[in-house]
Parts: structure tokens; sequence; C-alpha cells
């Protein structure tokens, strides 16, 4: 029977094995790697956080502002889901988790470290695997960060969206463009070079050369990583109303193709590679788990309305099912806690193996 690694021993044999795996992932993605993916021994592993404190104005993801949270029940249903699908899908070896959302930070270390250990028993989850948390700036000082590292996290991806103040509350966000950077900060003291950070780009009335001075602004504090994401206005946000009731003006896709092109340039300078639509790194700090999508990869969805592409066990290599976990998270706990040991699935099998992400 393998031992349980404690929490901070696991923390820091990934820290010890970050610049290895980045030197590592950096060396094939400078091969130009055309893998379709790892074997279906293989998997990377997403984990949803349905809770926000807040619902930004553009969001219409799977995401709940409960009044309270019974976080000892989440986590014994994300821990038996997780076991159950690595079970039902054969993986033995896990090669990157991603803790989204949602708003995974308000989560407590303690529950990231049960899933981690989780897996680990489940599967394999070698020391060099990249274990990301998704944070928002005002849910993460320093010494919640730090928690988050000890509990086996070893790379993070902040929701910072904009240096505006103005752009952040049009965006419905709780933090402020200083309160952004001073958690850029901390993050890259606490994770130096695996920080990744998040900036929109076609926003209702933005311009090309303001946005761009935000992109020189970040240029000189962050890490080695910039996701540039467009805003898409989705049916049901309180952005997409006010456009279409007409108290917004509707964002201008010519400006947002302007941006996008002068940031690659402006990225490409201060030497990031592209290596996906929207992500950019320098110094072989490529996402593992992003990677693994963009090659189609498979992977599993743990969570309240998390989704999965995996060969279940004993198919043939060829056949991957697409599945959407329930959405609903009082609801997918009780199934998670039923028989089957997994929120009820939506999907379908597809005899494709060139199937992209979700």
């Amino acid at each position: 029977m393998r031992a349980m690694a404690l929490p901070g021993a696991r923390a820091r044999g990934c820290r010890a094995a970050a610049k290895m795996a980045q030197r590592r992932r950096y060396a094939e993605y400078a091969r130009g790697s055309q893998s379709r993916g790892p074997p279906v021994s293989r998997a990377a592993l997403y984990v949803h956080w349905p809770y926000c404190e807040k619902r930004c104005s553009y969001c219409n993801f799977n995401k709940y502002i409960p009044r309270g949270v019974e976080e000892a029940a989440m986590r014994s249903c994300l821990v038996t889901e997780a076991r159950t699908l690595l079970r039902l899908s054969g993986v033995q070896r896990v090669e990157s988790v991603f803790f989204g959302g949602g708003t995974p930070s308000l989560a407590s270390p303690s529950t990231v470290a049960a899933v981690l250990e989780a897996v680990d028993q489940a599967a394999h989850l070698p020391a060099d695997s990249e274990v990301t948390l998704e944070a928002n700036p005002t849910s993460a000082p320093g010494s919640r960060l730090a928690a988050f590292g000890a509990a086996g996290v070893n790379r993070l991806s902040i929701g910072l969206q904009s240096l505006d103040d103005t752009e952040l509350q049009l965006l419905g966000r709780t933090h402020s463009a200083r309160d952004a950077l001073q958690t850029l900060a901390e993050a890259r003291r606490l994770f130096p070079g695996r920080v990744s950070v998040d900036l929109m780009l076609g926003l209702p009335a933005q311009k090309v050369g303001p946005w761009l001075g935000q992109l020189r602004t970040l240029l000189g504090c962050c890490d080695d990583h910039i996701s540039l994401y467009q805003l898409s206005l989705e049916r049901g946000t309180a952005l997409f109303t006010h456009v279409q009731r007409g108290t917004l003006p509707a964002p201008d896709p010519e400006l947002a193709a302007a941006m996008y092109q002068e940031g690659r340039a402006m990225l490409r300078e201060a030497g990031f590679r592209q290596y996906e639509v929207s992500n950019f790194a320098r110094n072989g700090a490529l996402s593992t788990h992003n990677w693994t999508y963009w090659q189609c990869g498979q992977y599993l969805g743990i969570g309240p309305g998390a989704h999965g592409r995996f060969a279940p066990h004993g198919a043939r290599s060829h056949t991957r099912e697409a599945r959407i976990q329930t959405l609903e998270p009082d609801n997918w706990m009780k199934e998670a806690r039923g028989s089957f040991g997994h929120g009820a699935t939506y999907g379908r099998g597809d005899h494709s193996p060139a199937l992209g992400a979700v």
C-alpha cells in the first residue's frame, strides 16, 4: 500500500521540480510537437469550484453566489468524484491539475490538499506535475497564497482583467488595479516563474492606445505567462443587457482586432511566444494544462458543470466520451454521494481522434 504524502512535502517537491519541468515543456514546444495527446493511461484533471462572492457583468460560467458553503460536503464529493472518474477512465498518471471556477481561491487550502492527495492515491501525481489555482486579487492575500502553496499548488492564474479602475467597475470586479498589482507582486514572490495573468480586450468604449498602455505597464511587473482574452457578450449577462438596451456601446470588432494584433507584437518584442490563441509564454513557462487542451489530449472534469473528454476504461483508444457533470452544486453533491460516486453526466461518444477542448 502506497504511503500518503503530506501536502507540505508534496509542495516542496513540486517547487523543486518546477524549473526542470519548465525546461522540459519548453524543449517539447520548441520542437513543435504535433502529438495528439497522451496515451489513455495519462490525463489532465480539471476541478471546478462553483462559488463566487459576486457575479461579474460579463460572466456566464457555471457559478453561484451562496449564502453559505458546506465546504466539508463539497470537499468530500470532489474527492469521491475524482476517485470514481479516475477508476472509470483507467487513468494511471495525472499530468496536471487545474482548479478553476467560480473562484477557487475562496476554497480552503485543505480542500485543495484533499483533492490532490486523492488523485495521487487513485492514480499517480508526479512531483513535477503542474497544479494551477485560479485566484482573484481580493480573495488571495499573501498568507492565503502561501497556504495554497503548502497544500500543493505550484502555479497561479490571476484574474487581473484590467489595470483601469473604471473598466474593472464595468466588468463587475471586486478589486482595484492597485489590489491586482499587489497580489501579482506577492504571487511572483511565492511562485517565481509560475504566475499567469489575464488581460481582457474589446470592452465597450475601450481604445487601442490606453489598452496597449495597460499591457506595457503589465509587462514591467508580470511573470512569464500572459493570457489575452477578448470580451464575448453572452446572453443573460449584465453587459449583454446594457448593450442590447443601448446604455453601453457595442464593442467594436475592428478595434478589438487591432488590440489583439498590436498586443501580440508587443509580447513578441518582450520575448513571449504564442502557443495558443490567447496564451503567451516565455522562458518555457507555457501551461501544461492549456497545452493538453490545445493538443487534444484527454482530461477529466471534476465538480459541478465540469467538462471532460476521455476514453472510458476498456474502450478502444480512439473512442472518447465528451462529458458535462451535473450543473447545480446541491444536485451534483446528492449524485456524487449516490451509488455511482459521481454526478450524472451529459455527453456523447466521439470516434474522432482530433477533438478540441470544450
